[in-house]
């Protein structure tokens, strides 16, 4: 008889092995066959075919916000929030308590200085209006009126577009620093500037009131114009 070689003694032993395996995993799967209950195997294939039927999960999404803030004001408060324009194409927009009040969409924003005002008590807006201050009349003397006329107890809201300061007169500036602006005698050439005040009150001295950016070639977001800017923020409705 030849003797067996090692290569072919190793070859027998893997084969040897291999054949135990498979009748030991042929006896415990008869024995578990036997042991569980068909129902029992008949469910688990099911829930891992339905695995990848079932819908996933997703956390809801934040609730919108008055007037698009991250976080929502407090009872009793007023939400805001004040956008200048961008460049000649993006309009101007003033949102007070979830309502815009000055926008493209209603028609009634412009090139200049774009006022809304508001009632304090009832939170509603009694007038709007925007003064060209590049050409045309004297807009800087009717929007001095304006702001005049408002009513004690108004809210008034403030935004550019375009520009805002070419033909603004020292008694418009004077007008709007009465209110509180510290940056209204600042505004230059296509600056976007945006500013709320009280009229006959005072608002809280933690709330965002104004904000300027002024022009500057070498960092202007649009052609010769700055990037627009806004304020937003919650004025408590028990202030008067």
């Amino acid at each position: 008889m030849r003797p067996v070689a090692g290569s072919e003694l190793r070859d027998l032993v893997k084969l040897s092995g291999l054949m135990l395996a498979s009748g030991c995993a042929w006896y415990l799967g008869y024995v578990f066959a036997d042991i569980i209950p068909e129902d029992t195997v008949s469910i688990a294939i099911q829930n891992l075919q339905n695995i990848g039927e079932r819908p996933v999960i997703k956390a809801p999404l934040p609730k919108r916000q008055k007037c698009d803030h991250w976080s929502p004001c407090a009872p009793r408060s007023y939400a805001y929030r004040l956008l200048s324009g961008g460049g000649k194409e993006k309009m101007a927009k003033i949102c007070f308590e979830d309502e815009l009040l000055i926008s493209e969409q209603r028609g009634n924003v412009g090139r200049g200085i774009n006022i809304a005002i508001v009632n304090y008590k009832t939170g509603k807006v009694v007038s709007t209006k925007f003064f060209d201050m590049w050409e045309g009349a004297d807009f800087s003397g009717e929007m001095t009126a304006f702001i005049k006329d408002a009513p004690q107890g108004s809210l008034l809201l403030m935004v550019t577009h375009d520009d805002g300061s070419a033909r603004l007169k020292d008694d418009g500036k004077k007008a709007i620093e009465e209110l509180g602006s510290k940056e209204i005698r600042n505004m230059k050439f296509r600056s976007s500037w945006v500013f709320i005040a009280a009229k006959g009150f005072k608002l809280p001295d933690n709330i965002e009131k104004e904000k300027i950016n002024h022009s500057d070639n070498r960092k202007n977001r649009y052609s010769g114009w700055p990037a627009e800017i806004q304020i937003e923020g919650c004025i408590p409705d028990n202030l008067i």
